[in-house]
């Protein structure tokens, strides 16, 4: 997919807006430490973004990864803009201790009323899932709002071992289906795909979201869908070895054991990030040899 680019600028924004065309590899000090891939499914444009930004909170031993999945008309366009607003977002609300769950909070909130405002973007009926990870030394923050996915990878005696860190946000989640179905919102599938729960208007067959949290799909912030992540803390060990963020078009079609494996037995830390993607497009004809595939995009930060 296009041509791969180094990169060891510390600028917040670490790659352009032909992402969607391009791997991205991040170089620290001539070493690898992470890499960036996103294969385009077959439904049009790719709405996934990423960021995978060394230095972040200007520390050396700061990274932040990220990864927002877009959806609806303009989810190209609302990933690409939460993509590029929410790492300042973050920055202006830490505080002095670093970044705490209200911290956290507050910027996803901020951002979701940016994205409001923004004219340049109709997201009424478009919207992004975010997952964020910001490392600080040993300890991680992660921020998950939707149903993209954070794993760690971890050594052990018996090879290496999944581990996930974050809790796919959808609405066959039963807290979360109460949250809606309180807000008038409804919850249910449809009967030829009754594997998928959707979110949908009180009185209308729309906009059938299938995460229960999201930026922007402004249509439904009165009926239980919102704009607060789950926030988790993980202290890293020396047997955790490496750390993936991938949209839910590679979860949908491989597990977590099966993401840590393509990592694992990658034949370079540049190449992680797309042996994820391109076993996941292979399973999706797999997995729903009817089914158009979903856009795949993984992160890779080596630890």
């Amino acid at each position: 997919m296009g041509n791969c680019i180094s990169c060891i600028s510390s600028d917040i924004q670490v790659y352009g807006d032909d992402f969607h065309e391009n791997c991205l590899h991040i170089v620290e000090r001539g070493h690898k430490v992470g890499s960036v891939h996103s294969r385009r499914g077959a439904r049009g444009l790719n709405q996934d973004a990423a960021i995978l930004h060394e230095g972040y909170g200007n520390t050396e031993d700061g990274v932040l990864c990220a990864l927002f999945d877009g959806h609806g008309i303009y989810g190209h366009k609302v990933s690409m803009f939460v993509r590029n607003q929410l790492p300042a977002l973050l920055l202006n609300q830490r505080s002095s201790l670093g970044w705490d769950e209200a911290c956290v909070v507050s910027s996803f909130e901020a951002m979701d009323e940016q994205l409001k405002q923004f004219e340049h973007v109709d997201s009424t009926h478009s919207g992004s899932t975010a997952v964020v990870v910001i490392k600080q030394g040993a300890d991680l923050v992660i921020a998950n709002l939707g149903d993209s996915r954070a794993v760690l990878g971890t050594i052990t005696e018996f090879g290496v071992q999944a581990t996930q860190l974050t809790v796919d946000l959808k609405p066959d989640i039963i807290a979360e289906a109460n949250r809606i179905r309180d807000s008038k919102g409804r919850v249910f599938s449809l009967e030829n795909e009754a594997h998928i729960t959707r979110i949908w208007q009180p009185e209308e067959d729309i906009p059938g979201l299938a995460m229960s949290r999201a930026f922007g799909d402004f249509n439904m912030k009165s009926y239980g869908l919102i704009a607060i992540p789950e926030v988790f803390h993980h202290r890293l060990n020396s047997e955790d070895h490496f750390l993936v963020l991938a949209s839910d078009g590679v979860w949908d079609v491989l597990s977590n054991e099966e993401v840590v494996s393509a990592v694992w037995s990658a034949e370079n830390r540049e190449a992680a990030a797309a042996a994820v993607t391109y076993r996941a497009h292979a399973a999706w004809s797999q997995t729903f040899p009817s089914a158009r595939p979903d856009d795949c995009t993984a992160i890779c930060l080596f630890l």
